[in-house]
């Protein structure tokens, strides 16, 4: 899990910075990024793709990263942008966020199946969360930062139960957006293609 980031450190220097979003694929809410520089060498090896890990285990996970990282940055872009701008801009603009929200300029990006725009050398790799453990990191805090977002979402909108899906299109979501309609912070792009029968959603 660090045969990338010993290549980088060895190229650019010791702050590698691992990027990945999540909630890429909700019908809800924010799509959130985090980027994460990890102290050189050091290694933990719990760390993995945060879908791979159950929410206890994320959650200590998370308690470990955000204690050793050197910085940690998180970016979040909101229903109403990705409908403006699609989901793969979203998730792109939601990365660089989270990369210039670093209290310190990274040496190097390893990026997750993406190309951040900012001017680092960087290097996307397909299934990053399961093959660099900056990434893994990065997978981990943004997923509990997004499904602790839920939660207060959950408080604001307790018909959709987000705290038990998270926003993404499970039976239970589906349903209630049936009986309820659309909130302000769902994704409109996202149900159309969904429930383009339900007209009265629009």
């Amino acid at each position: 899990m660090l045969a990338y980031e010993k290549e980088y450190w060895e190229r650019c220097g010791e702050w590698v910075a691992g990027v990945d979003e999540v909630g890429r694929g909700c019908l809800f809410g924010d799509v959130v990024a985090a980027a994460v520089i990890l102290p050189k060498g050091w290694v933990c090896e719990e760390i993995n793709d945060s879908k791979k890990l159950s929410e206890k285990k994320r959650e200590s996970l998370y308690d470990q990263i955000t204690e050793q990282a050197v910085a940690i940055g998180i970016g979040c872009v909101n229903a109403a942008t990705i409908d403006k701008i699609n989901i793969k801009q979203a998730a792109r603009l939601a990365m660089k966020q989270a990369v210039e929200q670093l209290a310190c300029r990274p040496h190097a990006l390893l990026v997750d199946a993406e190309k951040v725009d900012v001017d680092i050398p960087q290097l996307a790799i397909i299934k990053g969360d399961a093959l660099s453990q900056s990434i893994a990191a990065a997978s981990i805090v943004a997923k509990v930062t997004r499904d602790r977002m839920c939660l207060k979402w959950d408080e604001q909108y307790p018909e959709y139960e987000l705290a038990l899906h998270k926003g993404y299109a499970t039976k239970r979501h589906r349903e209630a957006l049936l009986r309820y309609g659309a909130s302000p912070m769902h994704r409109r792009s996202f149900l159309k293609g969904i429930l383009n029968e339900q007209q009265q959603l629009f």
